[in-house]
C-alpha cells in the first residue's frame, strides 16, 4: 500500500496530556508509573523497502516519545505475505505477547480474555470519532475489543489504453461483460485479461468479492456462516469454467498468484482489469498507466454491495500496561496521525474527523469513490472467533476451486464445516 506525503504530528502531541488524565481515571494498572517499553507488532503496508510501514511508525513513535518521556515503543513490522495473524498467535502461545498489535483479526484473542476493551484504553472523544459502520465490526458480544486502524473498499480497475485497443467501449457491469471484455483483450495479446489473485497474501478478499457479486457472502443476516451457499458455489464454478478455464486470467496459477503480483503486473500494463483497492491508484499512476475505475460487476448487473476491509489494532493485557497502551493509542488515533498513514498508503480513514478532512481535500478526489462505497460496504465477519481459522483455511484451499477439475462445492463445504466446528467449540 503506497506512500503519500507526511503531515505534521505536532497537533497530536498537544492532546496527549489531556487524554492521559482521562485514562488515569479509568482505574489502576500494575505498571502505571515508571519507565516502560511497549512492544508493538504491526503489518507492513509497503510494497518495497523504500516505503515500508516502519518508516511511519518510527516517525510517529519519535513524536510520541518526545511528549511521553516515561514510555518507549519498540516496533516490529511484519509482512502480510508471512501470515502475520498466525505469527502473532504463535508469539502469544510462546509467552512473547506484545503490548499492542495491528493485524487482520482480533476476535480469538478477545474471546480468550487476552485483550483490553476499547473503553479501557481510549478516551471518550477518541472512541466516538470512529466511523460507526467500521467500528461495529470490532465488537465481540457487544463489547468493542478490535479498534479499526485503516479501511478500504474495492472497485473494478481497468486499463484505458488496452480497453480502447481491444474495442471495449465501456466498463463491464456483469459477469458476461467481464468475459466478453476479457476475450477481446486476449485477442489483442494482453498477457492477463483479468487478474485473479487467490495466492496466500489476501485470498479472503478476492473470495468475498466474488461471493458478494453472486448475491452471497460469508454469513447471513444473523451472522451464521453461509460459505457453501448455492450462490457462492456458483461464483467459483463460473470462475473455474468461464474465466480460468478459457484462459482469460493469463498463464499463471491463480492459487499461487498474490494480490501484489497482480498489482505489479497491472502497473506494467500487462493486466486488462482486476478488482483493486485504493493503493493501486498511486502505484499505477507512478508507472504511467492510464486507468479508470467502476463499481464491481455482479452476476446480472452491477453488484448490490462491495466489500469493506478493516485492519485492527488491539491492546493485550499480558504485561499489564493498560495506561501506557492507552496513551499511545489515543495519540495514534489523532486526526493528523490517521491522515498521515492513510495518505501515505492511499487507504481510507476509520475516524470521522479524518474522513471529513479527506472529503474536503481536492487533492484526495480519487479516493472519494472509495469513501462513498464505505457506507454501503460489507465487512469480514471479524467478530467471529473462528474468522482467523477460516482465513487460514481459505489461504490453503480456495485457489484449488478454480483449477481445471476443481470442486468448488466440496472445498466450500469443507471450509464451512471447519468454521462451524470452531464456532461450536468456542461456544
Amino acid at each position: 500500500m503506497q506512500r503519500r506525503r507526511f503531515l505534521s504530528l505536532t497537533a497530536a502531541g498537544a492532546a496527549t496530556t489531556a487524554m492521559a488524565s482521562t485514562l488515569a481515571a479509568c482505574g489502576g494498572d500494575k505498571s502505571g508509573s515508571g519507565n516502560v517499553t511497549l512492544k508493538l507488532v504491526a503489518a507492513d503496508y509497503g510494497d518495497k523497502p523504500a516505503n515500508t510501514s516502519k518508516k511511519y511508525w518510527m516517525k510517529a513513535i519519535r513524536a510520541f516519545e518526545a511528549k511521553n518521556s516515561d514510555i518507549k515503543v519498540d516496533v516490529t513490522v511484519l509482512p502480510w505475505t508471512g501470515d502475520i495473524d498466525k505469527q502473532l498467535a504463535q508469539m502469544v502461545k510462546d509467552g512473547q505477547t506484545p503490548d499492542i498489535a495491528q493485524i487482520g483479526a482480533y476476535a480469538d484473542f478477545a474471546a480468550a480474555g487476552k485483550l483490553y476493551s476499547a473503553d479501557q484504553l481510549l478516551s471518550i472523544p477518541t472512541q466516538s470519532d470512529f466511523i460507526s459502520s467500521v467500528s461495529a465490526a470490532g465488537d465481540l458480544h457487544r463489547v468493542q475489543y478490535g479498534l479499526p486502524f485503516v479501511s478500504s473498499t474495492r472497485l473494478l480497475f481497468y486499463n484505458e489504453e488496452l480497453f480502447s485497443k481491444a474495442g471495449v467501449t465501456k466498463a463491464p457491469e456483469s459477469w458476461d461483460d467481464i468475459q466478453a471484455a476479457a476475450i477481446k483483450l486476449k485477442a489483442i495479446g494482453v498477457k492477463i485479461p483479468f487478474g485473479l489473485p487467490f495466492g496466500r497474501e489476501e485470498p479472503q478478499a478476492e473470495t468475498m468479492l466474488w461471493m458478494l457479486s453472486a448475491g452471497g457472502g460469508y454469513t447471513d443476516r444473523t451472522g451464521a456462516y453461509t460459505i457453501d451457499s448455492p450462490q457462492n458455489v456458483k461464483a467459483f464454478e463460473w470462475l473455474r469454467d468461464e474465466l480460468v478455464g478459457k484462459g482469460l486470467t493469463g498463464t499463471g496459477d491463480p492459487s499461487r498468484t498474490n494480490r501484489q503480483q497482480i498489482f505489479d503486473a497491472f502497473s506494467r500494463g500487462e493486466v486488462g482489469m482486476l478488482n483493486g483497492h485504493p493503493t493501486l491508484m498511486q502505484q499505477a499512476a507512478a508507472h504511467g498507466i492510464k486507468y479508470k475505475m467502476a463499481p464491481l460487476p455482479g452476476i446480472d448487473g452491477k453488484a448490490e454491495t462491495t466489500m469493506g476491509v478493516a485492519d485492527w489494532m488491539m491492546g493485550f493485557k499480558a504485561n499489564g500496561r493498560r495506561e501506557q497502551i492507552g496513551r499511545f493509542l489515543n495519540f495514534i488515533y489523532h486526526k493528523d496521525n490517521v491522515l498521515d498513514f492513510t495518505r501515505r498508503y492511499d487507504m481510507l480513514p476509520v475516524t470521522t474527523s479524518a474522513s471529513e478532512a479527506m472529503r474536503n481535500d481536492d487533492e484526495e478526489k480519487k479516493l472519494w469513490p472509495f469513501l462513498e462505497q464505505l457506507q454501503y460496504a460489507q465487512f469480514y465477519p471479524a467478530d467471529k472467533t473462528s474468522w482467523a481459522r477460516v482465513t487460514s483455511a481459505l489461504k490453503d484451499k480456495i485457489g484449488s476451486t478454480v483449477k481445471k477439475g476443481g470442486d468448488p462445492a466440496s472445498v466450500l463445504e469443507s471450509i464451512q464445516r471447519e468454521a462451524e466446528a470452531t464456532d461450536n467449540a468456542d461456544g
